[in-house]
């Protein structure tokens, strides 16, 4: 698809209030018709939207952590099962409909990391401890943890700073990194090598996902603009801007949508998502 195949120009962006203080995390259901967002205030959000931007957007509240909701994620079978992942220890799973907490998991560390095994058995959480523990969802119970002792086993030089973020192409050929150096680097799955860098951002990159033909991706940072480049040419085709550093991007698993929230430092003292 050529860069001219979408006019980011005639897009609009649609901004949605809920949450008291900063949002960390960002995340579609598998069928891209809800969207749910985890805050400092504790509590994670689900906005059911219509792709179409057709309709008034509803929101449910999910309440119950008594620390920071740092990361979620939904059942890649289940379009209304969301995880979320708290400081507060736990590990709690609700119906997206109800908006009730359906299972609490009590772990032993501040967890920061949630993603779902694909066929949605499993759950591995990562806390500030450096723990990772794997969850059964059949059983609700943790199976293994394990702590690692750091020991090298695979060296990529890819940057002059940390890396902060990854994201995997939906496709399978590349995965990106992004880096405190501000740049990002798209990498060739097949042979481990830097095809190209992205250099729109000027700040620490905090967050990159790709959209679901693999065409494009997305980046932010303290930049105040949200960076989307062509993967192909290397391009940065459009900039979003925003009146607050971003956390997070992601975009929709079956259209072209794009969700970003970020911190509550925007002249409203709101939080900045779309």
């Amino acid at each position: 698809m050529e860069e001219r195949a979408i006019n980011f120009k005639n897009l609009c962006s649609r901004e949605y209030q809920g949450h008291k203080k900063k949002v960390h995390s960002v995340a579609w259901n598998c069928v891209g018709t809800k969207l749910a967002s985890g805050s400092v205030d504790h509590t994670a959000r689900i906005w059911n939207i219509d792709p179409h931007g057709h309709g008034k957007v509803k929101d449910i509240e999910l309440k119950g952590h008594t620390d920071s909701v740092d990361q979620l994620c939904w059942d890649p079978k289940h379009p209304d099962v969301v995880a979320t992942a708290a400081g507060d220890k736990t590990v709690r799973f609700w119906d997206a409909r109800s908006g009730k907490c359906t299972q609490n998991v009590e772990l032993s560390g501040e967890n920061i990391n949630i993603t779902y095994k694909p066929d949605g058995t499993h759950i591995a959480v990562g806390n500030k401890e450096d723990e990772l523990t794997i969850l059964d969802v059949r059983k609700y119970k943790p199976i293994h943890r394990r702590k690692f002792n750091y020991e090298v086993l695979h060296t990529l030089m890819a940057h002059t700073a940390g890396c902060y973020c990854i994201g995997i192409d939906p496709l399978g050929r590349y995965f990106a990194v992004g880096s405190a150096d501000s740049l990002v680097s798209l990498w060739n799955v097949s042979d481990i090598l830097c095809i190209r860098t992205f250099t729109k951002l000027e700040w620490p990159v905090r967050t990159i996902s790709f959209n679901y033909t693999g065409e494009y991706i997305a980046s932010a940072s303290e930049d105040l603009f949200v960076d989307i480049s062509n993967v192909q040419s290397g391009r940065s085709i459009h900039q979003i801007p925003c009146k607050a550093p971003m956390n997070s991007v992601e975009w929709n698993p079956k259209y072209n949508l794009l969700a970003y929230a970020g911190d509550d430092k925007n002249k409203y003292q709101a939080d900045d998502g779309h």
